[in-house]
């Protein structure tokens, strides 16, 4: 089944956290979506690279994208300049680049929806032109 949306850092950390701030808002907007949601492997190195070395949060992680609720999307090499024109793009932000993959899968995919807690950054990402993304959850 193809994805509805796609799921950044924040919000993969926020739905493994209890305690997280966002977490009862990012599992609400997570069930209220289609499922797999598209990321990334930057946005997957970011996740693990922030759980560190937290067993149950690493364990938590690996359930997670084993449930088929997270898929990867395929990024390669050719996707190098455009990934680096972004970034040049949105320099001031700045753009990391785990945000240019997900704005580049979106772009590609035709997706608008993107599950963030990152609201300043993707409230002024466009996917084409000027489409905006839809961000869930919404912004507290």
């Amino acid at each position: 089944m193809p994805a509805d949306g796609l799921v950044d850092t924040g919000a993969l950390l926020a739905l493994l956290d209890r305690d997280d701030g966002w977490h009862d808002a990012c599992v609400a907007a997570f069930e209220s979506v289609r499922l797999p949601l598209l990321t990334t492997w930057p946005v997957l190195t970011e996740l693990f690279h922030l759980v560190g070395d937290r067993r149950h949060e690493v364990a938590a992680a690996w359930r997670l994208l084993r449930s088929g609720a997270i898929t990867v999307a395929p990024i390669d090499e050719s996707a190098l300049p455009e990934l680096d024109a972004l970034m040049a793009k949105y320099h001031d932000r700045p753009m990391d680049f785990a945000d240019a993959t997900l704005v580049l899968v979106a772009r590609r995919e035709r997706l608008a929806t993107i599950l963030t807690v990152d609201h300043d950054d993707f409230e002024t990402y466009r996917i084409e032109g000027k489409k905006k993304f839809r961000l869930l959850p919404a912004r507290r």
